[in-house]
């Protein structure tokens, strides 16, 4: 095959993408427009007789704040090129959720917008309580986008030492908390990998002030933190090795996974699982017993 078939057939391909996509596009927004009602567009009764359910483009175009002849060639799935701003407009009037507007905005070409949590999802705390619990014997706990700790389970409390009377933020506990860091073997190695990730955190973010003001509580928690602030390496979120030494049973090795919530993208989720070394998963399961609980009450020291 010549260079210039393969090009040729590269840009079908693109070409036959794109078809779909407006395809796609004109489906999608004729099915949210039959759901929604003039009523609950906030229109007044009457009108005539509807061939169809729902709006009609006209009233959406007027609505939205854009010509007649624009929504229409928008619902139709034609070359046109569109902004943000209006696409905004057409998903308030048609009241889609924050997961169909995103969907809008890709099939319209466009990059989506940074998810948000769902209407009606502030409820899954309970629910996410649950699945940290299930995770017992090995540590899980929540953390918010500003990595304030929103739960942990037992394990979590008992293997690396989350408690009440800490900061309660899991990267700034990490640089200050001498229990934490006493039992932290690798902890010279994870410090640099966290850091990293914050940054990438902080980079999608740039305007946020509740980023900004944990970078300000970080830079005056010690120069350790900024000394690898300023080596400006970034990494995504991911799997680290941790390697912890316990008071009550020694050396643990686990790795933590982090996990985003897509009807919560403001939460992540962190599952610790014992590697297979040092008989890691006999030593948590002993330490979820009763035996180490009552242990734990005379705490060893660090």
């Amino acid at each position: 095959m010549t260079g210039g078939a393969v090009v040729s057939q590269a840009e079908e391909q693109v070409d036959g993408a794109r078809t779909r996509r407006r395809a796609e596009l004109r489906d999608f927004l004729m099915s949210r427009r039959a759901r929604v009602t003039p009523a609950e567009a906030g229109l007044p009764e009457g009108g005539g007789r509807r061939r169809t359910p729902g709006l009609r483009r006209e009233e959406v175009a007027v609505l939205a704040g854009v010509g007649a002849s624009w929504y229409q060639w928008l619902e139709q799935g034609r070359d046109i090129s569109v902004s943000p701003q209006v696409l905004d407009a057409v998903a308030r009037v048609l009241k889609l959720s924050g997961t169909e507007r995103r969907h809008l905005y890709v099939l319209a070409g466009l990059n989506p917008p940074v998810p948000r949590a769902e209407e009606g999802a502030a409820d899954m705390c309970e629910g996410l309580r649950r699945l940290i619990d299930t995770w017992m014997p090995y540590p899980a706990h929540i953390m918010d986008r500003y990595y304030n700790c929103v739960l942990y389970n037992d394990a979590a409390a008992m293997v690396l030492s989350m408690r009440p009377g800490t900061t309660q933020n899991c990267i700034l506990d990490f640089f200050t908390d001498p229990m934490y860091r006493s039992r932290s073997v690798s902890w010279e190695q994870n410090a640099v990998t966290l850091v990293a990730q914050f940054r990438a955190a902080c980079s999608e973010h740039p305007e946020d002030e509740g980023f900004q003001e944990l970078l300000a509580r970080l830079h005056a928690s010690g120069e350790e933190f900024t000394a690898m602030w300023e080596r400006q390496d970034i990494r995504p979120a991911g799997q680290v090795h941790k390697e912890l030494d316990h008071p009550l049973v020694g050396i643990l090795h686990v790795e933590s996974t982090a996990l985003k919530v897509p009807a919560r993208p403001d939460l992540t989720i962190v599952l610790h699982t014992p590697l297979p070394m040092a008989d890691t998963a006999e030593k948590l399961a002993w330490l979820a017993s009763p035996e180490a609980r009552r242990g734990a009450m005379y705490r060893v020291a660090g």
